[in-house]
């Protein structure tokens, strides 16, 4: 018999494997069962018992309550978009898109407790990248000036961003569209320009191939190409960039000049060489001359946190809302919720109701009572 008589859900207990990126043979050894049952539990032919639902539970570090919930859909690579899919493993992909759904599980308690802003992206499929990234500047009233918080930029029109708490390099960014809405993840083990670059980048996947890409390209180093251009063009628009920068600039002058865009020395490198700034033979030397900051990157800029997470989180403190009362709404872990939101829910929610600590000031979004 399944705990107290019920079923485990057969997508969720698929979740909750793919989230830690263990293969099937891998769970079975853990948790001291046939490979044979393993597959059959995800596939709904039978549910495990009581005592082997209680091991699932600890071993894949999910409460055993996750397992009776409804339904939930996994994003998968046809929908989601990975900067370096070919060079990660089946399971870090597999964890990243379950951090993904657990986002989705997190996304949709907010939409029914909050008004948060609706989705504003444009579809600019067919546009070249440079064309579309000052479409999107006009469209968002941002002109030629630098975008300070990219993060706040993208919730600012509707963009759900979520932190990946992944321990590889290999997993940058990815994103994707869900029931209209835009999603992008990133990793904050990148430096914090890494970080910046990577929302641009996946903001370009959001609005110049949310139906497979233009020209008929769907995936590859083409769909990179363009939104890594997009990127470039947005965070370093052409007009902004002559009117700082007229002539080859030295390596310390690249340091200085990269806190006006917030970006890594390299890529405004490489984008002062696309705009013919740099000749092709300084733009080889200088890359030679700053290699040392691929590693570590020279003044770097601050990290970019949510704002959307921080002004919910003021409210749900507000109304002694803990994280363990999120959390257990949702069936998960407290830390999965820290894991999503840059860890800002730590420094923002009482662990248990009653606090009197109170905001400074009301957020400035409302809460569906």
């Amino acid at each position: 018999m399944s705990e107290a008589g019920r079923v485990a859900n057969p997508s969720r207990l698929e979740l909750a494997r793919r989230r830690r990126g263990l293969s099937k043979t891998r769970v079975a050894k853990l948790v001291g069962v046939e490979l044979r049952s393993i597959s059959a539990f995800e596939k709904g032919e039978f549910s495990p018992s009581s005592e082997t639902l209680e091991e699932l539970a600890r071993h894949l570090r999910f409460p055993v309550d996750f397992f009776f919930g409804p339904d939930i859909e996994m994003p998968n690579t046809r929908v989601a978009s990975f900067r370096a899919l070919s060079r990660m493993t089946a399971g870090e992909r597999d964890a990243a898109l379950g951090a993904g759904a657990i986002a989705l599980l997190f996304s949709d308690w907010l939409d029914r407790k909050f008004d948060l802003p609706e989705c504003d992206l444009p579809d600019l499929q067919g546009e070249e990248p440079e064309a579309a990234a000052e479409a999107l500047r006009t469209r968002w009233k941002q002109g030629y000036r630098p975008i300070k918080n990219i993060v706040h930029f993208l919730e600012a029109h509707g963009v759900r961003v979520f932190s990946l708490a992944e321990d590889t390099r290999r997993v940058d960014a990815f994103s994707f569209w869900y029931a209209e809405r835009a999603f992008v993840f990133l990793n904050t083990a990148k430096s914090p320009e890494r970080s910046r670059f990577d929302a641009a980048h996946e903001l370009g996947h959001l609005v110049l191939h949310k139906h497979g890409g233009p020209h008929g390209i769907s995936s590859g180093q083409g769909v990179e190409e363009q939104a890594n251009a997009f990127a470039s063009a947005l965070l370093m628009p052409a007009s902004s960039i002559w009117a700082t920068i007229r002539t080859t600039p030295t390596v310390n002058q690249l340091i200085t000049y990269k806190k006006k865009w917030t970006v890594s020395v390299a890529a405004l490198l490489y984008r002062l060489w696309k705009l013919k700034i740099v000749s092709d033979w300084q733009y080889r030397s200088m890359c030679i001359q700053i290699a040392e900051f691929r590693t570590r990157e020279p003044e770097p800029a601050d990290r970019e946190f949510s704002q959307v997470f921080r002004k919910v989180f003021d409210v749900l403190r507000r109304d002694g809302i803990s994280k363990h009362d999120v959390a257990a709404e949702l069936r998960i872990h407290p830390d999965q919720l820290e894991e999503a939101t840059f860890g800002m829910i730590l420094a923002n929610v009482p662990t248990s109701r009653g606090s009197e600590s109170k905001p400074t000031s009301r957020p400035n979004l409302r809460l569906v009572k």
